[in-house]
């Protein structure tokens, strides 16, 4: 996710302090993996520097004054083009449980073991989503979703490899 672009689009709503993205940030995107302090003000120090925000007005705070950004013309132009590029799907050709379950053929260990306990952490986390589904919004409802769908391929990968265990070991001995 780039951070940066989700800060300007948040912009867009109008100027904000450095503390009032962060939390618009984390009650929206940032439920498992909230922004620091640090990274939202060395964020909005990097998008300043590149003209794509300004500081709209400082006021005195109990600690550091506190400046409220606006987004700019520039800022802007670069959220649009942002959004209307594809992101780059990700193929997962370098996987590390793939890899695990060479290393254990090769190692004359027990790659069934080896997808047997990724299957089952796998669908211990299916479980905590569809949980978390039940319960959330419509926000949590599609994150979930996005993640389920994302599990589901995998163990879909897991079943295939598992059949074909027998030929894979005979490939990666040769």
């Amino acid at each position: 996710m780039s951070i940066g672009h989700t800060l300007l689009g948040l912009l867009e709503a109008g100027p904000s302090h450095g503390y009032d993205l962060k939390r618009a940030f984390d009650s929206r995107f940032g439920q498992d993996r909230p922004l620091h302090y640090g990274q939202v003000y060395s964020t909005m120090a990097r998008l300043l520097k590149n003209g794509l925000v300004e500081v709209e007005g400082v006021e005195p705070g109990e600690g550091p004054e506190r400046k409220r950004y606006a987004i700019t013309d520039a800022g802007l132009t670069d959220v649009a083009t942002w959004l209307a590029s594809p992101e780059k799907p990700e193929p997962y050709l370098q996987n590390t449980l793939y890899t695990k379950v060479v290393i254990a053929l090769l190692t004359d260990r027990s790659a069934e073991a080896v997808l047997d306990a990724q299957r089952a952490e796998h669908l211990r986390l299916m479980r905590e989503l569809t949980r978390r589904k039940t319960s959330g919004d419509l926000v949590d409802q599609l994150i979930c979703d996005h993640a389920l769908f994302h599990l589901e391929a995998d163990l879909r990968w897991l079943e295939l490899t598992a059949a074909r265990l027998d030929a894979l070991r005979t490939a990666v001995s040769a």
